[in-house]
């Protein structure tokens, strides 16, 4: 090649030079592109010897798709249009691997400009390459990653919190496509009172300072719905610590903050539930004994009245005493129904009726200001419960919502079939899931806090001001609930009403009529009473009065006692026994050993409050009689007569006679005529009651007409004498009212506008 124009160009120590380079390959090209030099580097990037290259195309170095396109000939194109072209890409060595080239071609010229070829450099490149490419991969696969993650938002902000890019899972969260939000600020997904209190900004600003934030709260979607969101805020910097933006991720704990919440419900539930147990078993108990304590108290003040009634001053101190006995009584009564203790009479009924037929009642009641309405669904099913007692939680809360609404408003009062399922049933560990009838009770009143609506059905808990509530009316309300197998529950918000929701079980029984029977006359016997009674004070006191009452009377202590009565063949009419007894053998057992031995004979059990003995169920047994204690003489007269039949007046006077008794004081029962005196002025009530007394009976006072309506709950008088003019339900309304619910009770309307004593008497 000595004959070649170019070798001018290679002096010595341009040779030596690019002759000593081993990291980039360093040759000359001719115009046709055949190689016409080749350095060190060149053999060790390309794997080719000098004689084994030299005078070949140098096209030989590129991969076959690169030959195919022509891409050879179009870089030597380049490099002679343009002096020089630089590129990059895969090119192949002399065994076959392929290569990452960085390369250089320059156009050459001589001093006189005639161009004479190319000068080509190429680097190895692919080390660095594999490393880009596996950023490139690995960029990929994070973005594809970001991209397919669906559970959580992730999305980058600017430093100032405006959006930069969207994964599909904030797509699918905050219902945004990428579209609708990136160059917004992400203020948008809070709910407008964080975002007045500046909670986004605080969030940057934590991140920001401290690297990282995270917390919890509601977050709005496009749509405007809420949901519970865990919120991590991390904050990007870059190589010289300059924050660049910030990475947010988000995740919808909304299913895990209900379950939550449902849990800590469920727990609360239980508690208050062991609670409210725990209190049951505490009044039931403190009932029972109070109730013996209290029949002892009016079994002797009815032996004293018996004795000493003619002397008025006596008979006005024993008939206030015989009505704070009352009060006691209707006191313990509340707390066994709180205590699930009562002896319930349930019977199959259909509640529309029942709400129907207190309609006028609850109107009346509630007075004008009140609004009541009334809503039953159709095809209502039938429920087993007491009615009347489930008449008086009605009643009760009733006055509750009227209490509620000093100013007027609505209560709204709705029967409808329900289906409670294992979901709700979850919430309260006592509830059944089932069909039910739930009667909701609605006011529009002042509505309870958190605090309150916590200890509603607690005992003698109550709100109202002193003197104005004992406190037991929603206690008396939850126990009978519960004691009929039904839930209650209340739902309530300060300024928004109060919501009391009642569910009872569904009967498939046909239901019956709710017409109120005739009540049995009053009246003594001849016949012989077998009484059981361990508590000797309460024992001395029944045998007292049944002797008054004309009855022969055998007693003994115990169940074993009573066996030995009855196994010594005397004549028995009727055993009358306590529930609870000492010894080995019960008070059941002692029944059915009677009632075996006299085919006929009557068994009335009597107790404090109910056991398990005669109550199963929340009900008394099939063919099981109950007087609860404390009782009246009346009430235990009534009993006996209603069970052993009308009495055999000739048969009562030589009775009389052993006693020391006449007829008439037998039969004089019913001249101590019970009275309900209602007038709001303390004054004539007073006096009229004070009058009535001092003539022999018994006075019952009431200041309005709701308060006669709860006195007629527990008591029924012979008479009801009522002013016209009452505060809420006039005198009229009450009289009607007391009429078809009581149409035993006889009524005397007082008109203010005559004298106190012309009065005008209305039968039932």
């Amino acid at each position: 090649m000595d004959d070649d124009p170019t070798n001018d160009v290679d002096t010595a120590w341009l040779r030596s030079l690019i002759g000593r380079v081993s990291e980039y390959a360093i040759f000359r090209l001719s115009v046709d592109g055949l190689i016409a030099s080749w350095n060190p580097g060149a053999r060790r990037i390309k794997g080719y010897g000098e004689a084994e290259i030299l005078g070949r195309h140098f096209s030989i170095f590129y991969t076959e798709e690169d030959r195919q396109k022509g891409v050879p000939a179009a870089i030597l194109q380049a490099a002679h249009d343009h002096g020089q072209f630089e590129t990059e890409g895969w090119r192949v060595r002399k065994d076959g691997t392929r290569f990452w080239a960085s390369i250089v071609v320059t156009a050459l010229h001589t001093a006189d400009g005639a161009f004479i070829g190319f000068g080509k450099i190429v680097r190895d490149m692919t080390d660095q390459r594999r490393a880009y490419e596996a950023v490139i991969e690995s960029e990929r696969r994070f973005r594809l990653l970001v991209q397919g993650v669906t559970d959580y938002s992730i999305f980058m902000l600017s430093p100032d919190g405006y959006i930069t890019n969207w994964n599909l899972g904030a797509a699918r969260i905050k219902g945004f496509e990428a579209s609708e939000v990136i160059g917004t600020h992400f203020r948008r997904f809070y709910t407008p009172e964080d975002a007045a209190q500046g909670r986004p900004e605080h969030g940057l600003r934590v991140a920001a300072e401290e690297g990282r934030f995270e917390t919890d709260g509601w977050r709005v979607r496009k749509d405007g719905s809420r949901f519970w969101a865990n919120v991590v805020i991390d904050a990007i910097r870059d190589e010289d610590g300059k924050l660049i933006g910030f990475a947010k991720i988000t995740r919808d704990m909304t299913e895990r903050k209900i379950a939550e919440e449902k849990l800590e419900e469920a727990r609360a539930a239980l508690l208050q539930s062991q609670k409210m147990e725990s209190l049951g078993r505490l009044t039931g108990g403190v009932a029972h004994d109070f109730n013996n304590v209290l029949q002892v108290l009016r079994g002797n003040l009815e032996l004293l009245e018996g004795r000493h009634g003619r002397d008025l001053w006596t008979r006005e101190r024993l008939d206030k005493a015989i009505e704070a006995v009352q009060q006691g009584a209707k006191l313990a009564s509340q707390l066994l129904a709180f205590g699930r203790r009562q002896a319930l009479q349930p019977m199959v009924v259909n509640l529309a009726i029942m709400l129907r037929n207190m309609d006028d009642l609850l109107r009346r009641a509630l007075g004008e200001v009140i609004d009541v309405e009334t809503v039953i669904a159709g095809g209502l099913w039938n429920t087993l419960v007491d009615p009347n007692h489930l008449e008086n939680v009605v009643l009760n809360l009733a006055i509750n919502a009227r209490d509620a609404m000093p100013d007027g408003g609505r209560l709204t009062l709705e029967l409808s079939n329900a289906m409670l399922d294992d979901e709700y049933s979850a919430l309260a560990a006592d509830v059944r899931a089932g069909q039910y009838v739930l009667l909701a009770v609605t006011d529009t009143g002042t509505g309870m806090p958190p605090d309150v609506l916590e200890h509603a059905f607690e005992p003698f808990f109550t709100t109202k001001p002193e003197g104005q509530g004992t406190g037991l009316g929603l206690s008396m309300a939850f126990g009978f609930v519960k004691q009929s197998g039904g839930h209650i529950r209340i739902y309530s918000e300060p300024g928004h009403g109060t919501t009391v929701k009642i569910y009872l079980p569904r009967s498939m029984e046909r239901a019956i009529d709710l017409r109120p029977g005739q009540p049995f006359p009053l009246s003594g016997g001849s016949e012989t009473i077998l009484v059981v009674e361990d508590d000797l004070r309460v024992q001395a006191t029944v045998v007292e009065t049944l002797k008054q009452l004309g009855y022969t009377v055998l007693k003994a202590d115990d169940a074993q006692s009573a066996q030995a009565v009855v196994q010594s063949g005397v004549r028995i009419d009727l055993l009358f026994t306590d529930v609870v007894m000492p010894g080995a053998m019960s008070s059941t057992e002692l029944a059915k050993f009677a009632t075996r031995a006299y085919p006929g004979l009557k068994v009335l059990f009597t107790s404090g409050y109910t056991q398990n003995a005669i109550v199963h169920g929340g009900r008394l047994d099939p063919g099981v009689h109950l007087l609860s204690k404390p009782y009246s003489r009346e009430q235990l007269a009534s009993k006996l007569r209603a069970l052993l039949g009308p009495a055999r007046v000739h048969e009562e006077e030589p009775m009389a006679a052993q006693s020391g008794q006449t007829s008439s004081s037998i039969l004089r029962l019913p001249e101590r005529i019970s009275i309900l005196v209602v007038d709001d002025d303390g004054g004539s009530r007073e006096a009229l009651s004070e009058l009535l007394t001092n003539l022999g009976y018994r006075v019952h006072q009431a200041v309005s007409a709701e308060d006669a309506m709860l006195t007629l709950a527990t008591v029924e008088p012979r008479v009801l004498i009522t002013d016209i003019a009452l505060p809420g339900m006039s005198g009229m309304e009450l009289a009607r009212t007391v009429r078809e619910r009581h149409p035993s009770v006889r009524i005397v309307v007082c008109d203010p506008r005559t004298t106190p004593l012309r009065v005008r008497w209305r039968s039932a």
